[in-house]
């Protein structure tokens, strides 16, 4: 697997299809310069940007170094191309490794990335959470995201093929579908009060199935299927599975809704 190839397919292809969701939280949550923002898994910093572009000072932490990688070309001063300012932050580690002694809280932390869709993939949200909370203003807002209703979802058909392909390992990092409280589940183990939540339409749309397959695969919901099987079949499965989403033009499309639940820290 090439993980550079997989990051840059992220940032080019599939990162953009979330953008709906963060319009609405940064809408709703009147970003801007009083917001002092911490992104968990950042990716490749899209939604940093959009935040960085209403004032707001951002940091970001993501697992993977290739997408950090991209983040930084995006957002770091002196980067060609950069639109942002001398205040955002890129931090390799993990969240506890943004924090600065004397600087204030964090009065926004994102959980962009949405669960409900592999296995145990609250758990591992959880453990940020724990990280990144202390490190906030007290009431500061802290969003996380998940999958809507799977009939509310295009892309659900299309996830169960890893799902099928997985089977034979069965490893937490499964697809499976969305359930109804997974988001209140995690904020409620954290300590959060839930404070607000919503429904955004965020449709999955491709210039072609080529982009598509890589675009989704980019994601990381299928990286079980790939162990089972191989990557040869794992395209070939996606590709038959999105055919009844392909337009007459070669276009790829797929309606999704995505929720968003906003909580405040202790």
């Amino acid at each position: 697997m090439d993980l550079r190839a997989r990051a840059r397919d992220w940032s080019e292809i599939q990162e953009r299809m979330l953008v709906p969701l963060y319009e609405a939280v940064y809408e709703r949550l009147e970003v801007g310069p009083a917001t002092r923002l911490l992104g968990l898994g950042c990716g490749s910093g899209l939604s940093l940007l959009m935040a960085a572009a209403r004032g707001a000072a951002v940091t970001g932490v993501d697992a993977s170094p290739e997408r950090m990688t991209l983040a930084r070309e995006r957002l770091l001063p002196g980067t060609p191309g950069t639109r942002t300012g001398p205040e955002a932050r890129l931090v390799d580690g993990s969240p506890r490794d943004t924090a600065v002694p004397g600087a204030p809280g964090y009065t926004l932390v994102t959980a962009f990335e949405p669960i409900g869709c592999l296995a145990g993939d609250s758990e591992g949200l959880g453990g940020l959470l724990a990280e990144a909370t202390p490190l906030t203003q007290r009431g500061a807002a802290v969003v996380l995201a998940g999958w809507g209703p799977p009939e509310r979802c295009a892309t659900a058909s299309v996830m169960r093929v890893a799902t099928k392909l997985a089977e034979p390992l069965r490893t937490s990092g499964s697809w499976r579908p969305a359930c109804r409280d997974d988001l209140e589940d995690v904020a409620q183990r954290a300590g959060l009060r839930p404070d607000g939540s919503g429904r955004v339409a965020c449709p999955f749309g491709y210039a072609d199935v080529d982009s598509a397959v890589r675009g989704l695969k980019s994601t990381g919901l299928f990286d079980a299927a790939m162990t089972a099987t191989d990557q040869v079949q794992v395209d070939k499965e996606l590709t038959e599975a999105l055919h009844p989403h392909r337009r007459q033009d070669g276009t790829v499309w797929m309606p999704n809704v995505f929720r968003y639940l906003i909580a405040r820290t202790p």
